[in-house]
């Protein structure tokens, strides 16, 4: 496949500094979900600040580092911290990190995330296994001449989240006693959380929950034909008559709370890929 300069330097990079990556499974952690990393074996490291072309992380919550090794046996690339549109990024940035895992040959990636809950079934610290998403971002990661090695101009969107991984997800759920639920997430721009009427329009229009990131990079991953299975760990609620003031300190304590009990159960979906 034709791959541009930028992406093929950071995965010679990687490669010269992780250690040869074969063929790993591409995990990226979200806000308030870095401790996750600490389960990775074996690990090695290099901070983004020095893999050529790569963006920067920001945010707090988001350390910015590149970590190779082993979870339950499986090869895995886990990026602790994630780029978002409202840092000001590009789309092309935004998404670079997923391309660069397409040239070093992921299997499949591991999305997660912090969002907002805007079904009254949902409570904080509840874990949903993505199905959909509905993208209301102003922009796309596929806006720009296309390049036909790495996928089509108009990619299928009709499995977005992997029917097969979700399934062993739930599985894994059920083996280590932790339930979770389904649905479709809404990705936004952001920064700013969203008002009562906003969360409203977001359950009206079929939304479960709501955040500002992980559209972008699953459409990227899907145009290069790798497919995703995604994880929202629920740290705030938009529920009409119950929406209050909420804060991203908030939302990173609820994650990190939720953060053991998604570290169970990704434990386990591995250890059934062995």
């Amino acid at each position: 496949m034709s791959i541009s300069t930028p992406i093929r330097e950071a995965a010679e990079y990687i490669n010269k500094h992780l250690g040869t990556v074969k063929n790993p499974i591409g995990i990226i952690l979200g806000t308030g979900l870095g401790e996750f990393a600490s389960e990775i074996e074996d690990a090695v490291e290099v901070p983004y600040s020095q893999i050529p072309h790569f963006p920067q992380s920001t945010v707090e919550g988001h350390d910015g580092k590149l970590i190779h090794g082993r979870l339950e046996g499986q090869e895995v690339l886990a990026m602790k911290g994630r780029f978002h549109f409202y840092e000001g990024y590009g789309m092309e940035h935004v998404v670079f990190p997923i391309r660069v895992m397409k040239y070093l040959n992921a299997r499949f990636l591991l999305l997660s995330n912090a969002s907002g809950g805007v079904n009254p079934d949902f409570k904080v610290g509840d874990i949903m296994v993505i199905e959909d998403h509905i993208n209301l971002f102003p922009s796309n990661p596929l806006i720009g001449p296309n390049d036909d090695e790495m996928g089509p101009r108009f990619p299928d969107m009709s499995e977005p989240y992997d029917h097969k991984l979700n399934a062993q997800m739930h599985v894994a759920a059920s083996q280590v006693g932790i339930p979770l639920k389904k649905g479709v997430y809404v990705g936004v721009s952001g920064p700013c959380f969203e008002t009562p009427a906003e969360y409203k329009y977001i359950r009206i229009i079929g939304g479960d929950t709501v955040g500002m990131s992980t559209v972008p990079e699953n459409i990227a991953a899907r145009h290069l034909g790798i497919p995703v299975t995604a994880l929202s760990v629920i740290t705030d609620l938009g529920i009409e008559g119950h929406v209050e003031e909420v804060s991203h300190e908030e939302v990173q304590r609820a994650a990190q709370e939720a953060e053991p009990k998604m570290a169970k159960v990704v434990r386990a979906f591995f250890a059934n890929l062995s």
